[in-house]
């Protein structure tokens, strides 16, 4: 009678077990910033992914160690190499706020963005002179802030018409459940890879604005009316001016509001918007689109649309050089690869 030999079950069973914890491997490897939809991203969360307890409280009743958000900022060192936490607690700071290129690792954590808010009055015929906040810093994050420039309503096409909330000037930066309040201008996106997540933008005329490559994900856009002028405002004004690789996308947010207002307008003769998966009211206009003062031909224009829903989707009158993407087209624009995300940002859905 043959012997039983173990080799080959001994064989078996240690390949079995390489395969097991090669598929642990492979699946915490990739989920370690991806997160299910059902999972919250709150401060918690966003604080245990930047690995730190290094903070710096910030309390207008001075129950911390600063009153003032910009004195939280000073108080960080020159080029800081590691995560730092400001946390601002609830409150309406009323200051103009500068984060500088040599502050960078700054995780600006509020109580909420209906509980902090972070509020200045300006208008300047220079938007980023107007800006409530500032940052001009790489490897930033701000969660739960409402950032607001108050200043009332100017006369169109004068120095006292640009009133930014927020001038966005660095690359990787993110934003998670923030607002952004204002009328015209009310969003400098002016350069550089943004991420944001669940955020309320509300405005007028072209008031989510620059040339950055940025992400809008799940974002509430809130269109207001403006009875100054008379042509149709715009959510976007995207500054593309070559072929390059900067955008703004908007994936599965949704706009209304109570005014009129395009998609976008072309602010460059190469700009490039996408919305995506996003549901659209009727404040959005037949024609969708304009190249409004960008002269001369549409051919480089990249104005798009994939899968939107809602009254304001329909696409019969849209601008004839907007395009209706395919979803081969549309899968790089809504992947996190388009903003580069899984090198820097600690989190994303």
């Amino acid at each position: 009678m043959a012997m039983f030999s173990a080799t080959p079950f001994i064989f078996l069973k240690a390949n079995f077990g390489l395969a097991i914890i090669l598929i642990i491997a492979i699946f915490f490897t990739s989920n370690i910033h991806a997160i299910s939809s059902k999972t919250v991203i709150d401060s918690p969360l966003l604080t245990q992914k930047i690995g730190t307890n290094r903070t710096i409280k910030v309390d207008l009743n001075g129950d911390g160690d600063f009153t003032s958000i910009q004195e939280a900022i000073n108080a960080v060192p020159e080029n800081n190499s590691q995560w730092i936490i400001i946390h601002v607690r609830k409150g309406v700071y009323r200051e103009k706020v500068h984060i500088p290129k040599n502050k960078p690792y700054i995780f600006m954590r509020g109580n909420g963005k209906g509980k902090t808010a972070l509020v200045w009055s300006m208008s300047s015929i220079d938007n980023k002179e107007s800006a409530t906040f500032t940052v001009e810093s790489p490897h930033f994050i701000a969660f739960g802030i409402s950032f607001k420039n108050e200043a009332p309503t100017g006369i169109a096409f004068t120095s006292q018409n640009q009133s930014v909330a927020a001038f966005v000037g660095a690359d990787k930066i993110a934003f998670y459940n923030c607002a952004f309040y204002s009328t015209h201008n009310t969003l400098f996106d002016y350069k550089g890879r943004h991420y944001y997540y669940k955020c309320y933008i509300q405005g007028s005329i072209d008031f989510i604005f620059g040339r950055a490559r940025s992400i809008f994900q799940s974002c509430e856009i809130f269109v207001l009316v403006d009875m100054r002028v008379k042509i149709l405002g715009s959510i976007t004004a995207q500054n593309r001016e070559s072929d390059d690789n900067s955008g703004f996308v908007f994936v599965k947010g949704k706009v209304y509001g109570i005014g009129n207002v395009y998609l976008g307008r072309a602010r460059g003769a190469y700009s490039r918007t996408v919305f995506a998966k996003t549901y659209l009211s009727n404040s959005i206009t037949a024609k969708g689109w304009t190249n409004w003062s960008c002269v001369g031909s549409t051919e480089h224009i990249f104005q798009a649309e994939y899968k939107c829903y809602g009254p304001g989707a329909y696409t019969i009158a849209r601008a004839p050089w907007s395009k209706q993407l395919t979803e081969e087209e549309a899968e790089r624009f809504m992947s996190i690869d388009f903003i580069d995300g899984q090198q820097w940002l600690p989190i994303w859905m």
